[in-house]
């Protein structure tokens, strides 16, 4: 029950990051934000870092959470990117499907999970829920084709990240996430180098710094949920975070639920406790 609860505290934590730096990239460049983001997760995961127990730092486990910043950092460029560019209808779901599909192809294909017949259940409902709960009402004519590049680009990044990082052995503490932010910052960061990029100016660095601190806490949640069941699991449940717009537009917005994104809402608490039973 352990693992469940910091998978969904980590795909609540990455939908207020998510629903923030979408925000945040429609008013200033994308890349900057993705980079302060990142430097601002940088700061979190270090301090978290020095209060968690580590027994052993092996140089391997850096190098998955290197490997895991990379496919953060090219994540979040994309997604937001996306986002910046008024493809929120498309990025955002094919984003998600795509971020849940490949690690749990390659979890089962090569990293020998075997999820229980109920979790499967809950991974077939999770993917058409997730695309349901995303969806917008608006759709924008003429950019499918660029939505679709950005979505699938972030979804990679999505996959990696998550995969990565849960290879990284217990003893290490939550340093891989430190060691992922380091690689996410150079990773964007040579994106800033084109003289039509520009830093946002007054308080937009700090609230993309904070913002890049809910996203690393988002990690860290799903680092500790892999160590307690399956990564399979851990990602699915993590990966629910789209949800999280959707319910924030409900309660605080007042805004109307369209029929698919309720269907969704719906898949997707029914896929929560089939995965829940699952990993008990």
């Amino acid at each position: 029950m352990t693992g469940v609860l910091l998978a969904l505290t980590s795909a609540l934590l990455y939908g207020i990051a998510d629903v923030w730096g979408g925000l945040l990239s429609r008013r200033a460049d994308f890349a900057a934000v993705a980079l302060l983001g990142q430097a601002g997760g940088l700061v979190f995961a270090v301090v978290a870092a020095l209060f968690m127990p580590a027994t052993e730092i092996a140089a391997t486990d850096l190098g998955w959470g290197a490997v895991s910043g990379i496919g953060t950092g090219l994540a979040m460029v994309f997604l937001y990117r996306g986002i910046s560019r008024g493809d929120l209808s498309v990025v955002v779901p094919v984003s998600a499907v795509g971020g849940v599909a490949l690690p749990v192809v390659v979890g089962v294909a090569f990293l020998g999970d075997r999820p229980a017949p109920a979790a499967w259940i809950g991974i077939a409902i999770v993917l058409p829920a997730l695309w349901l709960v995303s969806r917008s009402r608006s759709e924008e004519r003429g950019t499918v084709r660029a939505a679709l590049f950005n979505g699938l680009a972030a979804s990679v990044g999505i996959g990696v990240q998550y995969l990565a990082l849960a290879q990284a052995g217990d003893d290490s503490g939550i340093w891989p996430v430190a060691a992922g932010r380091v690689a996410a910052v150079v990773t964007v960061a040579p994106m800033m180098w084109s003289p039509e990029r520009r830093f946002p100016s007054g308080r937009m660095w700090f609230w993309s710094a904070v913002n890049g601190g809910f996203a690393a806490a988002a990690l860290v949640c799903y680092l500790l949920a892999t160590r307690e069941q399956l990564v399979v699991i851990a990602v699915v449940l993590s990966s629910l975070y789209p949800v999280v717009p959707v319910l924030l537009g409900v309660t605080a917005l007042r805004e109307r639920l369209s029929w698919p994104q309720a269907a969704g809402l719906g898949g997707a608490g029914v896929a929560v406790v089939l995965l829940t039973l699952a990993s008990q």
